[in-house]
């Protein structure tokens, strides 16, 4: 017997999209006016389409997708907003037709596509487990084994015998996946939906996945989540404009996407003005940033081991007529990465004629991703007179000194070392 679970042949999906003519903003007197007419043409030319005001447009969600998924994978989908995921897994479910192709699957399938897809608002959150029980075919019996279980993942107790329209987003989602991935389907397919929890949450719904797939179940798992990706999948699909740029392990295609994600917002300034809001009644401040190479070229991408430097403009007079500048560098996760500053750790303090400062980073022994800068500005006592959260930010490309194991949490730093054996 084959071991495929899915298998999508060319598969695509079509919608037709409406597009008014005239989109500009109609008011009273133009309906009237444009009713006097119609009637007019009416009369003159009685079986005419005069009044057609839109026109159609053919949109392909996805194109010429085809895939195999064996029994046991955890797949992940990745792509930006609109590639087509969501539209896929729609498929997958049974939820909309394919416009061409064909999709095979063996096995019972379990969807959480949307906060409360399959849940009726009128029912208590007890009354729903035992009807999406009854819907993935599940016997009463079954579900009962299962029912303290859910509700213990779900952590809705309390709330167990209200009915599910008064449930906050996370506590609809809660109880989605609990009976999701407790009722033991054959293949799970999982959206976007785990960002409405709290971090402790998403990585118990992680960790459930991740023993699903071990039981030799089927997992589909869509999530602009890279890192969970990484953990949590063998394999992976990155999806654009509706086609499949690249397949292979999640570890390769994640690099890639992020890669490609990196250089495409590259293309925005290098530059950091300061919000007018955020210098109100301040006399002293940091007013700007630029971001340069060690060439001086303007960037916001560098690779590994290269170097990074700040142009910093100040304004106003500061205390004691002197000032330091300290910055701090942040993972986007938010990780605290790395901290420099010119005064106490280097005895070197500005006076107040000196209103534009060059820092240099470097070399960046940070691995790949995206970072922020905050800057401030302090006394020679280290008390802070201004802060710049988060004032710039820049990406880190080109690091692969190794290849770290899935289950271990992907550092901040590769700090340089040697290794010799001593005889």
């Amino acid at each position: 017997m084959s071991d495929i679970m899915i298998k999508a042949e060319n598969i695509g999906k079509k919608y037709m999209l409406t597009h008014k003519q005239d989109s500009k903003y109609i008011t009273l007197r133009d309906v009237i006016a444009q009713k006097g007419k119609s009637i007019a043409q009416r009369i003159k030319a009685p079986f005419s389409d005069s009044e057609t005001i839109s026109k159609l447009e053919e949109f392909w969600a996805l194109k010429n997708i085809s895939f195999d998924i064996k029994q046991g994978d955890c797949v992940g989908i990745i792509g930006y907003n609109g590639a087509g995921k969501s539209t896929l897994l729609k498929i997958l479910s049974r939820i909309t037709e394919p416009t061409v192709g064909k999709v095979t699957i063996n096995g019972l399938v379990a969807s959480l596509l949307e906060v409360g897809t399959g849940f009726h608002p009128e029912l208590t959150g007890r009354e729903n487990i035992f009807l999406n029980g009854a819907i993935l075919g599940m016997s009463r019996k079954d579900i009962k084994n299962k029912f303290d279980e859910i509700v213990s993942f779900a952590e809705i107790e309390k709330f167990l015998d209200t009915p599910v329209k008064r449930y906050s987003s996370g506590m609809y989602v809660r109880l989605a996946f609990a009976v999701a991935a407790h009722l033991e389907p054959e293949i799970l397919l999982v959206d976007e939906v785990l960002a409405v929890g709290d971090a402790a949450f998403q990585k118990k719904c992680l960790g459930k996945m991740r023993n699903v797939a071990r039981e030799g179940r089927t997992v589909l798992f869509v999530s602009h989540n890279m890192s969970a990706i990484r953990k949590l999948c063998g394999r992976a699909l990155w999806l654009d404009n509706g086609k499949i740029v690249k397949s292979g392990t999640s570890g390769e295609i994640v690099h890639d996407y992020e890669q490609g994600q990196i250089r495409k917002f590259n293309d925005f300034s290098c530059v950091a003005e300061r919000p007018a809001d955020d210098i109100e009644n301040l006399e002293f401040y940091i007013k700007r940033v630029e971001l340069h190479d060690s060439h001086g070229e303007k960037t916001k991408i560098f690779s590994y081991h290269e170097s990074l430097i700040l142009i910093v403009d100040v304004f106003g007079v500061p205390l004691e007529n002197s000032y330091g500048l300290e910055f701090r560098i942040y993972k986007d996760s938010g990780e605290f990465a790395a901290v420099g500053t010119s005064g106490p750790l280097h005895g070197i303090y500005f006076d107040n004629k000196a209103k534009k400062i060059k820092i240099e980073i470097g070399p960046l022994i940070l691995t790949n991703g995206k970072y922020t800068i905050s800057l401030r500005t302090i006394t020679r006592s280290w008390i802070p007179t201004d802060t710049w959260d988060h004032a710039c930010s820049f990406n880190i490309v080109d690091c692969h000194p190794f290849a770290m194991p899935q289950e271990i949490k992907t550092p901040v730093c590769v700090i340089e070392h040697t290794f010799s054996a001593i005889r």
